[in-house]
């Protein structure tokens, strides 16, 4: 196979750079290791509902997601924040009314932020892009970049873009090796979400709304610190989600997780909230396409993303990062995979794409 640009992870930014070269009827192909598209987006479906088990919010002063939503036809509405929040302390006693929602003013997509990648992947011609085949091998040539995937199939491209976490892009093979002080900056760069957990419960109907909660919680005692509200837009199902505060390590057994998440739920939401129609857990620290084992450290900040100096012109500007840990102003965010792919592209313009 032979290809102008070749693009390597269908998350956001690929898809975003992919769709942009196809509007343009540029010569590309997108390829991803998984077999589907989206990368850390990841929406799971329970009748009617469409739940997020990777981001779910976006917000103003993110002018790339607004456009692109638009464009694409696609509803946004207000994170449901309207009632009291409960608090758990570290003996698991849950007290009401200690502050308010805190994703008040955060915009949520109609269908979930699945319905963002169905939009993309509808605008990029099925012959230009193809899933669950995993690049292993880049090969620098006289003439351009080798790839090569698991199956041994090689794909040739003028120059490549790679759009996957950083870290992920460090354990391919580059022939010539990359210098060391590039993997080692590749390598320091924390991806964004991949050493957290996401759990979803569904529930026939707003049990906590009728109690005058607004779904919003925090935890000292876990195994979720944070929950929020994740219902759709209109109707039910309904639901509740919350980030999983226990480290990796501890959170391998899902028969013990989902006995501690259903007996949390209980106790901060009553009862009824014991026995949801579904459970859904996503656990980012497990999946080989997003993190590696240095994710499993945790991250108490928000990481300084950009593209640092030795992360730039790689092979003469022919292997171009694009991923959202490499934007400068919104990077590990929705916003950031957009501004990466925009930087992506613009990179690809000076090469003479």
């Amino acid at each position: 196979m032979q290809t102008q640009t070749l693009i390597i992870g269908g998350g956001l930014s690929g898809l975003a750079l992919a769709a942009r070269l196809a509007a343009e009827g540029r010569d590309f192909r997108l390829v991803e290791a998984r077999d589907r598209w989206g990368g850390r987006i990841l929406t799971e479906r329970f009748g009617e509902g469409a739940f997020d088990l990777g981001p779910s919010w976006f917000w103003p002063g993110q002018p790339r997601m607004a456009a692109l939503t638009e464009r694409l036809g696609l509803t946004r509405f207000d994170q449901f924040y309207e009632g009291d929040l409960l608090y758990e302390d570290e003996t698991g006693h849950v007290q009401r009314g200690q502050g308010f929602a805190s994703m008040q003013g955060s915009w949520r997509l109609r269908g979930g932020m699945g319905s963002l990648i169905d939009a993309l992947v509808r605008d990029i011609p099925e012959d230009q892009r193809l899933s669950a085949t995993p690049i292993r091998a880049l090969h620098r040539t006289a003439d351009g970049v080798t790839a090569r995937t698991d199956f041994g199939q090689e794909i040739y491209a003028q120059q490549v873009v790679l759009t996957v976490p950083l870290r992920i892009a460090a354990r391919l093979s580059y022939v010539p090796a990359l210098p060391n002080d590039t993997i080692a900056t590749m390598e320091s760069i924390p991806t964004w979400m991949a050493g957290q957990a996401k759990a979803v419960a569904v529930y026939d109907r707003p049990f906590w709304r009728d109690a005058g909660l607004s779904g919003d919680a925090m935890s000292r005692f876990g195994p979720m610190v944070e929950c929020h509200d994740a219902s759709p837009m209109r109707g039910g199902p309904y639901a509740i989600f919350g980030f999983i505060g226990v480290p990796p390590a501890g959170r391998r057994d899902r028969h013990a997780l989902d006995r501690q998440l259903r007996a949390q739920l209980s106790r901060l939401f009553g009862p009824e909230a014991q026995a949801p129609k579904s459970l859904f857990v996503k656990d980012w620290a497990a999946d080989p396409c997003t993190a590696t084992d240095l994710d499993h450290r945790p991250v108490h900040a928000h990481p300084d993303y950009g593209l640092p100096h030795v992360l730039s012109r790689l092979w003469d500007n022919a292997l171009i990062l694009s991923g959202t840990e490499v934007a400068p102003t919104f990077g590990g965010f929705l916003e950031g995979a957009l501004e990466a792919a925009d930087r992506g592209y613009d990179a690809l313009q000076r090469n003479g794409d």
